[in-house]
């Protein structure tokens, strides 16, 4: 008996070993991919705005809204986001989240609902000026899921410290770059890369960290809705001569927010502390 108990001992001291490997060798991971975002600002040159940005392949008018599939896609954005909020303030202790940054998820949910407004908004006229009310929303949704990832994954104390400080500077980024491109010398550098370090993270937090909480479906699979998203998006003009209805871009409106269902889905059991 006394062997057993010392086997089991050791078992789980071994398990605690190599998840505090693991925890290490993603923060420093973490930490050389923050030093390579950083050393890529510092070389990179300014970058404008790319003017055929705003052609996209699809231009129908359908009851006299222009762009209308890619106006009317952003629907879903709308619905899941106004679900989302409207969970959390009506039971968020029935949800499997993180309590103590649930202002996080909040945001979250809330930003994606004004990405549907805000993406409807731009995709009805397409140009500079309409794209930063499709930005600012999208990035603050971007920067409070990564606060609530850190949260839920690394340290609460810490994902908490980090909402309001990644918001300001997710908003910074997309005003930066706007005031830039009013000015003539457009510079999406800081959005870039406020966009794609977490990207290049998140993966990385969800292989080497453990949650206590909704745990990692959700997340991989809103990774991979987003990914082939991306796909279609690239893929604009190629998807639209295919489906001939449907672009390319719509049909990522649609799948990012299908991958934001599934997240949501992932929140509705009760927390591992409460089970």
């Amino acid at each position: 008996m006394l062997n057993n108990t010392n086997k089991l001992d050791k078992q789980n001291i071994s398990t605690e070993d190599l998840a505090r490997r693991k925890q290490m060798i993603g923060l420093i991971l973490l930490g050389l991919l923050l030093l390579l975002s950083v050393i890529a600002l510092a070389v990179m040159g300014k970058l404008a705005q790319d003017p055929n940005y705003h052609l996209f392949s699809d231009s129908v008018i359908y009851f006299s809204i222009p762009n209308a599939l890619n106006v009317l896609s952003n629907i879903p954005f709308v619905l899941v986001g106004a679900i989302g909020v409207i969970l959390l303030l009506k039971n968020s202790k029935q949800r499997r989240i993180a309590q103590s940054n649930r202002l996080g998820y909040l945001i979250f949910f809330a930003g994606i609902f004004m990405v549907g407004l805000g993406s409807a908004y731009y995709h009805w006229g397409p140009n500079n000026q309409t794209l930063v009310w499709d930005r600012l929303p999208m990035t603050i949704g971007f920067m409070a899921l990564y606060s609530v990832i850190v949260t839920e994954f690394v340290s609460e104390k810490l994902g908490r410290i980090l909402l309001l400080p990644l918001l300001v500077l997710g908003i910074f980024s997309v005003l930066y770059w706007y005031v830039t491109e009013l000015n003539g010398v457009g510079d999406l550098r800081y959005y870039i890369v406020v966009q794609f370090f977490p990207i290049l993270t998140i993966p990385v937090i969800l292989i080497f960290f453990h949650s206590e909480y909704s745990g990692k479906a959700g997340y991989w699979l809103l990774i991979a809705f987003y990914a082939l998203s991306k796909v279609f998006e690239y893929y604009d003009k190629e998807t639209h001569d295919a489906f001939v209805y449907l672009s390319g871009h719509s049909i990522k409106h649609i799948l990012s927010a299908l991958g934001i269902a599934l997240l949501l889905k992932a929140y509705s059991n009760l927390t591992a502390k409460e089970q």
